[in-house]
């Protein structure tokens, strides 16, 4: 299919750190949302935000947590969130649009990877009820903030792993055998239709849409995964130490693709593509894990599918009118 996945030539790659790509950038005035940003890669994003000059709101599911590692970062503002629980979201995103502000850059990077099998809100597969319909609702709820401020961008931090699963429409809900690594997949692979769709009903409001994978990092999110599963992965060697397997980005470096996604201006008028190594990236080829984005992630058809069975789902779309 035709498709705008090629890169740009943008000056950065897979080395490129935060400050790197901010540097120049003056931020003074702008209001991000980074959920997830008091560890890992949330926690390099907004303290590479703010020092740029942002005020960030950081939704967090442990606050104390959060005061504690942005202690000492001016700009960081800390509320409650709790992606898996539909109820904590309605309540942070009435909390925020009381305050009369609206959003220049909504990074949804929060998440959980490769988890037991465990349910969320009626019974949602846990990982596609966090990492997908939790952002889901969470954008849509605040989409007149986002769509308020004119211009903003809306990040959606997948994963290569996206990989591992298309949206397995006969059974999204692993009702009928729960397999971690797929629902994983799966989930990543709604974080980019998500983009898709989202792009694609927010563009005529001045609202762009991105997603990507920010590179192989080794934090905390993998922590569900026993060491048998990282060394049988590649992942780590047998002291959990990270392996040789893979070429790793710092916090600094696996943050930098979806700062730039959020402020760089090589991607004004672009929107709705999946990007990696702070540039566009191409089509994902040959089989198994690889670089790149699958076809089936960016197809507009299952973006538009998988949009309706959220809203059904979770009963919020800020678009009803025109679905």
């Amino acid at each position: 299919m035709t498709t705008p996945q090629h890169t740009i030539g943008s000056g950065f790659g897979a080395q490129s750190t935060t400050d790197d790509v901010l540097e120049g950038v003056d931020l003074t005035g702008k209001l991000a949302v980074v959920t997830g940003g008091y560890s890992g890669l949330g926690l390099e994003t907004t303290r590479a935000l703010a020092a740029a000059g942002a005020h960030v709101v950081v939704p967090a599911r442990r606050p104390d947590a959060a005061r504690e590692a942005l202690a000492g970062i001016d700009g960081a503002e800390i509320d409650e969130l709790d992606l898996g629980d539909q109820a904590s979201v309605r309540a942070f995103t009435e909390r925020f649009l009381a305050s009369g502000r609206t959003i220049d850059f909504m990074i949804n990077n929060a998440g959980i990877m490769f988890t037991p099998e465990t349910r969320v809100g009626p019974g949602w597969e846990a990982q596609f009820g966090t990492n997908h319909l939790g952002h889901y609702t969470l954008v849509n709820l605040l989409w007149s903030a986002i769509a308020g401020g004119g211009g903003a961008r809306v990040v959606s931090v997948s994963s290569r792993g996206h990989n591992r699963s298309p949206i397995r429409w006969d059974d999204v809900q692993f009702e009928h055998g729960y397999d971690k690594w797929a629902a994983y997949g799966q989930a990543k692979t709604a974080n980019v239709l998500f983009a898709v769709h989202l792009d694609a009903l927010g563009k005529d409001s001045g609202v762009r849409a991105f997603s990507l994978h920010p590179g192989v990092i080794w934090t905390g999110i993998a922590r569900h995964l026993s060491t048998e599963e990282t060394v049988a992965t590649g992942l780590t060697d047998e002291e959990r130490k990270p392996s040789s397997t893979f070429d790793y980005k710092t916090p600094e470096q696996g943050a930098a693709t979806q700062v730039w996604a959020a402020t760089s201006p090589r991607l004004d008028g672009m929107g709705g593509v999946y990007l990696q190594d702070c540039d566009i990236a191409e089509m994902a080829v040959g089989s198994g894990i690889s670089d790149g984005v699958r076809d089936y992630a960016i197809d507009p058809d299952q973006a538009a599918r998988l949009w309706a069975l959220s809203a059904d789902l979770t009963g919020a779309n800020a678009f009803a009118s025109r679905s």
